[in-house]
């Protein structure tokens, strides 16, 4: 089977887009096909400037939540902040609630990978606070784990990458960019982040088709079942008029469910807890 994975991630000075440009090839290694986007900016120009930001390339679009809903596996580039996102990628996921009160999330890949000033800036825990936002979502988390561990366990530099997923240091002023030894690791990670999830979404086609498989056995087995069906139903029979003779009555503070009150419960379930509004704004329902 086919299937898209979509590589969405944010980038201040280009570091995080280098290393997802190393995954995509990873993908593509791999005999699949990946797109880049980008998480939407919040920052003002103006900010930008101040911060001295090039551009934003021009050649991957900005991620929508239609774009969570039309890909099937995902791969999350993001940078540290204090040890966890970006407030970019924090008000990207702010406004999926509507997607997670509809499920449609559930049960698609992801993986992580991560840019970070220093060693000890959070080469983990940003992909352990990122986990927050794919299991409430329900996707599944593919570690990286030592696929690459060779270069992983490469002591001759410093390196990113960890187990969590690949990465590289940008140092505090941003002025080191991705290392040789680095993009290695991106480019592994996409490699085998798309055999996992063809796995993966394989398996679950595979199911579908076992349970048909099952029925087919069970219905054969139907015929050859009949004769002890038959011969049980005597007693059956018996045991289920002596249970009615035997059975309490219902008390008055019983009440059945009735069709009005399944109608109810039903509006109840298809009601959605936040507003029709897509847009990418801090505004939700607290539940």
């Amino acid at each position: 089977m086919t299937f898209k994975i979509a590589i969405i991630q944010y980038s201040t000075y280009g570091h995080v887009t280098t290393l997802a440009r190393a995954v995509q090839e990873g993908v593509e290694k791999a005999g699949y096909k990946a797109d880049l986007f980008q998480f939407p900016e919040t920052l003002p120009q103006d900010v930008l400037d101040k911060l001295h930001a090039p551009p934003k390339p021009k050649d991957i679009p900005v991620a929508t939540l239609e774009t969570l809903t039309s890909y099937d596996a995902f791969l999350f580039g993001i940078p540290t902040r204090f040890g966890t996102g970006p407030a970019q990628v924090f008000e990207f996921w702010g406004a999926t609630g509507g997607l997670w009160a509809e499920g449609k999330l559930y049960g698609k890949p992801a993986g992580v990978f991560v840019s970070t000033g220093t060693q000890g800036g959070g080469q983990e825990t940003t992909v352990r606070n990122t986990l927050s936002f794919l299991v409430h979502h329900g996707l599944i988390y593919v570690p990286f784990g030592y696929a690459a561990f060779q270069q992983q366990a490469d002591l001759t530099e410093i390196h990113g990458a960890s187990p969590y997923g690949a990465g590289t240091f940008a140092a505090g002023d941003g002025s080191r960019q991705p290392s040789k030894l680095e993009l290695e690791v991106a480019q592994i990670q996409g490699e085998t982040f798309a055999k996992t999830a063809a796995k993966l979404l394989g398996a679950t086609s595979s199911g579908n088709k076992s349970s048909g498989n099952a029925s087919e056995s069970a219905g054969a087995n139907t015929t050859g079942n009949n004769n002890n069906n038959n011969n049980n139903n005597n007693n059956n029979n018996k045991t289920a008029a002596a249970a009615k003779s035997n059975a309490t009555p219902a008390t008055k503070s019983e009440k059945p469910t009735t069709a009005a009150t399944s109608q109810a419960r039903a509006k109840q379930t298809s009601s959605s807890p936040e507003s029709t509004d897509k847009s990418f704004c801090s505004k939700c329902t607290i539940m």
